[in-house]
């Protein structure tokens, strides 16, 4: 007898189905696994064995033989352990296979039959869902993850024993979640707010614009300026996020293995601040299995590099292609994945090695030092950064006041209301904001009048300004005219935007 078991795998971060066949017939007593079974696959011979044993089922003294479909893709993981002991039992007469018909089942066995948790269930889940699957099976551990798409039947077993009494005596009630009652309160998730920085107000002018265009913004700073504090509260003046965009978040998440029970959708925006020391793979993402890196962690939110020098520079050039094509291409012998990396880059920096740059009684620094602490960037790393603020060391008039900044709230509803004017412009194009417009849109989109191109020549020339930073320029005004409600660009746009790169002239050249 043939058991045909509907289950699932993962290709980055996208699910497919996996057809699992299993036959019992006469020959030599054995397990044997096709369809090219990674090792934690092959080892699934024995969980099941031992959990089916456990549960007083053991397996008969004949010949199984499993077949894990599509064959010509590798499959990887211990969750194949319950649909192969599930088309077991079917072929053992225990289960009907009437009853398995159509569901989709996934799971990683224990020795005593305890059905544990696996990683990329949502996906996967999502997968069966798009290929009219109807029901499923699945961890417990996964209920909730699982039931976040809607239009599937979800079951959740802790156990064999539990699984043999869903089938054959008391049928298990579907698992629901409300989703709308996650994404009440997702404001009242940040407690960093805004008011809370004191001085600094250029730096968060600049913070503001980079969070309205989605452009990348690099600060440059002393010690103790302000820097890593202003950005850790940008994702609080970010638009929340759609409930689309949650669910592309949580997929890489749960991909990665980091979603936890009282954390099954990602409901704020990502804000993701890997060390300097990091590898390259595991900022991008790879592996002898890939799996997901910062930036694609930090997916529709923000990837926060502190001490930008002090990266490794292979690591920061591998981010060029990412920061153009918002997505991060990884190959190995196996195949090629590809994983998604929309993110909004922040970066800082101290000005000079000791970080005091300027300061005739703290800075040592030589100019050779200095020269080479800051060419660490590359001329095209630099170029893909849309806007660079200088961060100057806080007035003590600035601490000592008792007058509150602006809120993280009223600044994220001038954000909403400069992103709702580009959704509303470029609602028939692929782009979303004034950061991701081609050269023929900004022509389009970015038009100056003639004291504009002045200001911009000048600034162009002066500065020795490459072909990018022109338009990245021309994409930073036109943002600062949506802030303003201006339908075209105007001549104090054009200047404010040369002013954050005035740091091209200040350190690098």
């Amino acid at each position: 007898m043939i058991a045909k078991i509907l289950s699932g795998a993962l290709i980055g971060i996208e699910g497919y189905i996996v057809n699992v066949e299993v036959d019992i017939s006469q020959g030599l007593p054995g397990i044997d696994i096709v369809g090219l079974p990674d090792s934690a696959v092959k080892e699934s011979k024995e969980r099941v064995r031992t959990a089916l044993k456990n549960a007083k089922h053991a397996l008969p003294a004949r010949r199984i033989t499993i077949n894990l479909a599509p064959a010509d893709i590798r499959k990887e993981g211990p969750a194949f352990d319950l649909p192969i002991a599930v088309g077991i039992l079917v072929c053992m007469g225990i289960i009907d296979g009437e009853k398995i018909a159509d569901t989709f089942i996934i799971g990683e066995l224990s020795l005593d039959g305890t059905i544990r948790h696996v990683n990329g269930i949502l996906p996967m889940i999502y997968s069966a869902f798009k290929n009219n699957i109807k029901k499923c099976i699945v961890p417990f551990a996964n209920a909730e993850e699982a039931a976040i798409v809607e239009g599937i039947e979800v079951v959740a077993v802790k156990n064999l024993e539990e699984l043999l009494s869903h089938f054959n005596f008391q049928p298990l009630s579907p698992i629901k979640i409300n989703v709308n009652s996650i994404f009440q309160h997702t404001s009242e998730l940040f407690d960093l707010d805004f008011a809370d920085v004191k001085g600094q107000e250029n730096v968060k002018r600049a913070i503001e614009i980079a969070a309205a265009g989605n452009h990348n913004i690099l600060m440059i700073g002393p010690p103790g300026s302000g820097k890593t504090m202003i950005a850790k509260r940008l994702p609080g003046i970010l638009p929340d996020l759609t409930f689309e965009e949650s669910v592309d978040v949580t997929k890489i998440y749960s991909v990665a293995g980091l979603l936890t029970s009282k954390n099954i959708l990602i409901v704020r925006r990502p804000f993701r601040s890997p060390h300097h020391t990091i590898s390259y793979s595991a900022l991008t993402g790879g592996g002898r299995i890939p799996k997901p890196g910062e930036i694609s962690l930090a997916h529709n939110g923000v990837l926060f590099l502190d001490e930008l020098p002090e990266f490794h520079k292979n690591v920061l050039e591998v981010m060029r292609q990412p920061l153009e094509d918002k997505y991060i291409t990884i190959s190995r012998v196996n195949g090629t994945i590809t994983y998604p990396a929309n993110f909004m880059m922040v970066a800082s920096m101290n000005p000079c090695p000791c970080g005091y740059y300027g300061s005739s009684t703290k800075c040592n620094c030589t100019s050779g030092e200095i020269s080479r602490y800051l060419n660490k960037i590359s001329g095209p790393m630099l170029d893909r950064i849309d806007i660079q603020v200088e961060a100057a060391a806080v007035d003590y008039k600035d601490l000592s006041s008792v007058k509150k900044s602006e809120t993280s709230l009223q600044i994220k509803q001038r954000v909403i209301q400069a992103q709702e004017i580009q959704a509303q412009r470029y609602k028939n194009l692929k782009v979303k904001f004034n950061s991701q417009l081609s050269a023929a849109q900004i022509e389009q989109y970015c038009q100056i009048d003639e004291q504009g191109q002045n200001i911009l020549r000048q600034a162009f020339n002066s500065l020795n300004l490459s072909a990018r930073a022109y338009n990245k320029i021309l994409k930073v005004a036109r943002t600062i005219a949506d802030l303003d409600f201006a339908q075209n660009i105007l001549p104090q746009h054009i200047a404010e935007a040369v002013q954050y790169r005035n740091l091209d002239r200040k350190y690098w050249n």
